[in-house]
């Protein structure tokens, strides 16, 4: 008899959790990016070469492992989050093309690569990965997305002068208003977890800076390798919470 082969989901459901786990990890790129590119004062290039193979390691990593699991996804979408601060940066600072011209290329750019999925696969549903071609689409967006939404969020907070604390405050609104939506309304599912996905990167880089920035400059003074490493236990924790989550799943199925 021919043993039917089972096809395995590899990335996470769409669950509370998943969005606690993000807005520590992006927060942690914020503060990570920051913390190697200017408090270990390596620059932004050096910062997006490190990064960036670090990125392409954990990718053939995850590929290879051909299903989720937890570890290997958040330490992936990690890199990405801290690859996609000093892109964004180094467009901004290196090249100075700005924020404002930045954020459009990168929305620009999130569209075509979002069309392109969707062309090639049919689909460009965040929940059901199961094929290398899907994972590579999946993960190529949200490198960029992370790269938007950190562009976005400095162009509240530094070219709009709006402070760290109002630009979190406001974009932590549109993302209450957007879970609303999401309850209450029949706005597409796909559509309201793509405004979700962006605006969580900017809320992260922007309340990262909060904590990182001096007093002059509007933040707390906590520093980057301080909130580096508070976030990273965050992280650390909420992972162990989701490591949990799915071994009950993983027993319930077993038991049915």
């Amino acid at each position: 008899m021919n043993k039917k082969k089972v096809i395995l989901n590899r990335v996470p459901h769409i669950i509370l959790l998943y969005w606690i786990i993000k807005i520590a990890s992006t927060t942690l790129g914020e503060t990570g990016a920051d913390m190697f590119s200017m408090t270990f004062n390596l620059g932004y290039g050096v910062t997006i070469v490190i990064f960036t193979v670090l990125f392409f390691i954990s990718l053939f990593v995850k590929l290879a492992i051909k299903r989720y699991e937890t570890i290997s996804y958040w330490v992936l979408f990690t890199m990405t989050a801290i690859v996609g601060t000093a892109i964004s940066d180094y467009i901004d600072r290196t090249l100075k093309l700005g924020y404002a011209m930045g954020s459009g290329l990168l929305l620009a750019l999130l569209f075509v690569v979002l069309g392109v999925w969707y062309k090639t696969e049919k689909s460009i549903n965040v929940e059901k990965i199961t094929t290398n071609r899907a994972e590579l689409f999946y993960w190529l967006a949200f490198l960029v997305a992370n790269t938007l939404g950190t562009a976005a969020g400095d162009y509240l907070s530094d070219n709009l002068e709006l402070g760290f604390m109002v630009s979190a405050a406001i974009i932590a609104s549109v993302l209450v208003v957007t879970a609303l939506c999401h309850y209450y309304t029949k706005i597409s599912g796909v559509l309201l977890f793509w405004i979700a996905f962006v605006l969580t990167r900017p809320f992260g880089a922007t309340f990262g800076d909060l904590l990182t920035k001096t007093h002059d400059k509007g933040g707390l003074g906590v520093g980057t390798i301080g909130s580096s490493i508070f976030f990273g236990i965050m992280l650390i924790y909420a992972l162990f919470r989701e490591i949990q989550v799915e071994k009950t799943k993983k027993i319930n199925e077993l038991a049915i």
